[in-house]
């Protein structure tokens, strides 16, 4: 079964998809918005799974959730909010104060570190308000263009394409790129949806990769998009079975 840094390695036509030898550009795109309007009929209410309120709450809990699970940034940015609601009173507080509070994330001094850099930079050269240009925002410490998509799409209504483990993996194995670069999947991605959909593209495919295509083990008998997927059959073909390792 691919994994997600390996490049699907199917050539031909499978189950009437054509993969990347023998599908021409238009094709692609054509397949691609097909398999967008899917995945909007399946996950209608796909959305960003981190809470906030603010520009700021989500640029940190977009930070806090590397290597971790939205769940659990969820339950600890409560607390951390509470105390520091905004970049001045995070980048002022005692770094122990912060790291007992993000102990339960994992990384949490390297996470400390990280939202208090970027609160001061924040502060110091923003205003204290967060930039909506990625330009800007990927010069914040700890924040790439993967972040900076979260925060323009979600906060600012700027369409994104935001490569995350699930676009990543997703994109491979649908063979919407051959890349396994996360800056050349989101061009590639972005040049075969519009780009007023790129935003809701990207949390259609990661609550599919979270509920759906999953890493080890697929559930393609109860996929919403097999008849568009070159690697149908990595996972359990069993419609009964498949809906069994459904989430959400």
């Amino acid at each position: 079964m691919p994994g997600a840094g390996a490049r699907n390695p199917a050539r031909g036509t499978v189950r009437g998809v054509v993969v990347p030898d023998q599908e021409t550009p238009l094709a692609r795109t054509r397949r691609a918005r097909r398999i967008h309007r899917a995945l909007a009929a399946r996950y209608p209410d796909a959305h960003c799974e981190l809470d906030f309120t603010s520009p700021f709450e989500l640029l940190v809990a977009t930070v806090l959730s590397a290597q971790t699970t939205d769940v659990r940034v969820n339950q600890t940015t409560p607390e951390l909010f509470g105390r520091f609601d905004d970049p001045a009173s995070l980048a002022a507080a005692d770094p122990e104060e912060v790291e007992q509070i993000l102990r339960p994330l994992g990384f949490f001094r390297a996470k400390t570190r990280s939202v208090q850099g970027l609160s001061a930079v924040l502060v110091e050269r923003f205003g204290g308000q967060v930039p909506g240009r990625l330009v800007d925002l990927v010069t914040l410490p700890g924040v790439g263009r993967k972040t900076a998509n979260v925060v323009l799409g979600n906060a600012f209504g700027v369409p994104g394409i935001t490569v995350d483990t699930h676009v990543q993996r997703l994109s491979d194995r649908l063979a919407l790129t051959t890349s396994d670069d996360p800056v050349t999947i989101e061009h590639d991605l972005g040049g075969l949806i519009e780009r007023s959909g790129w935003t809701m593209f990207s949390h259609r495919v990661i609550f599919h990769g979270r509920r759906t295509c999953f890493a080890r083990r697929p559930a393609c008998g109860a996929c919403p998009i097999s008849a568009m997927c070159p690697s149908y059959g990595a996972g359990e073909t069993d419609p009964v079975k498949a809906v069994a390792l459904l989430k959400g």
